[in-house]
C-alpha cells in the first residue's frame, strides 16, 4: 500500500539560519495514527507545517496521496491534510462558530447547501452541535479545540495533523479529546509532550531530536523502555 504521507530528505532553516529539520524522511501508511514526540526545538511543529505548504521544503520533498507539495497542487492538498494548531485562537476568527466551520468548504467553493451540510456534520463529530451560533471567543480553550478540529473536519481530510492538541486542557477534556480523537478514522500524525496520549491513542511513535528523526517503532514498545526515554529526553 502506498503512503499517504511520503517525506524524503527533507531539510528547513528558519531565517535565522538555524536549522528546524535536517534530512528527514518519513512515510505513514493509510489509517495509521503517529505520534511525533521529542523535546522543545526537536522540529516536530516545523514538521507539521510542512504537510501542507505553509512551509515550503528547502531541501527534500514533501507528498501527500502521492502529489508534491507544489504550488499547482496546493488547494487539493490543503483539503486532505487538516491542520489544528496547538492554540485554538491561531484557528478561530470569524464572528461565529457556524463561520469558522464553514471557512473551509467555502474556501473549497462548495455550494451553500453543502456547505451547510458540512459544519452539522463536523460540528456533530466533536459533539458541538448547537454551538453554531455561538462566538468561538467566548468558548472554554475545551470547546475551542474542538471548533477547531471541527474547522479541518469539515473539509473532510483523510490526514489529520495536530500540534498538542491536548495542552491546556483540564484532565475531564483531555479525556474527552482522546475519546473525541480515538473515535474519528482519519489518518493522523500527532505532535505532544503526551505521552499518556500517545499511549492511549496512537499505535508508533517516531521521536525527533535537534530536527532529525532519531527513533521510530511501536508506541507501547518506546514507551516502556526506560533508557530510551532517557537518551531522547522524553522524561
Amino acid at each position: 500500500m502506498a503512503p499517504v504521507i511520503q517525506i524524503r530528505d527533507l531539510s528547513f532553516a528558519y531565517p535565522d539560519g538555524q536549522p528546524a529539520l535536517e534530512d528527514v524522511c518519513l512515510d505513514v501508511q493509510p489509517g495509521e495514527k503517529v505520534a511525533l514526540v521529542g523535546p522543545n526545538g526537536a522540529g516536530k511543529s516545523t514538521l507539521l507545517l510542512h504537510l501542507n505548504g505553509i512551509l515550503p521544503a528547502q531541501r527534500g520533498s514533501v507528498q501527500v496521496a502521492g502529489m508534491a507539495l507544489m504550488a499547482e497542487n496546493l488547494p487539493r492538498v490543503r483539503s486532505l491534510v487538516g491542520l489544528v494548531f496547538q492554540n485554538p485562537d491561531d484557528q478561530l476568527f470569524s464572528p461565529t462558530v457556524f463561520d469558522d466551520v464553514a471557512f473551509g468548504p467555502i474556501y473549497q467553493g462548495l455550494p451553500e447547501e453543502e456547505v451547510r451540510s458540512r459544519v452539522q456534520e463536523a460540528l456533530a463529530a466533536v459533539g458541538m452541535e448547537g454551538y453554531a451560533g455561538r462566538a468561538s471567543h467566548h468558548l472554554s480553550v475545551g470547546e475551542k479545540k474542538r471548533i477547531a478540529l471541527a474547522t479541518v473536519l469539515s473539509m473532510r481530510p483523510e490526514v489529520l495533523a495536530l500540534d498538542e492538541p491536548s495542552a491546556g486542557l483540564d484532565p475531564r477534556a483531555r479525556r474527552g479529546l482522546i475519546g473525541l480523537l480515538a473515535s474519528l478514522p482519519q489518518t493522523m500524525l500527532v505532535a505532544t509532550h503526551d505521552l499518556a496520549l500517545a499511549r492511549d491513542l496512537l499505535s508508533r511513535t517516531v521521536v525527533m531530536n535537534a530536527g532529525r528523526i532519531v527513533a521510530s517503532g511501536p508506541t507501547e514498545a518506546l514507551l516502556d523502555d526506560p533508557e530510551a526515554l532517557e537518551q531522547y529526553g522524553l522524561v
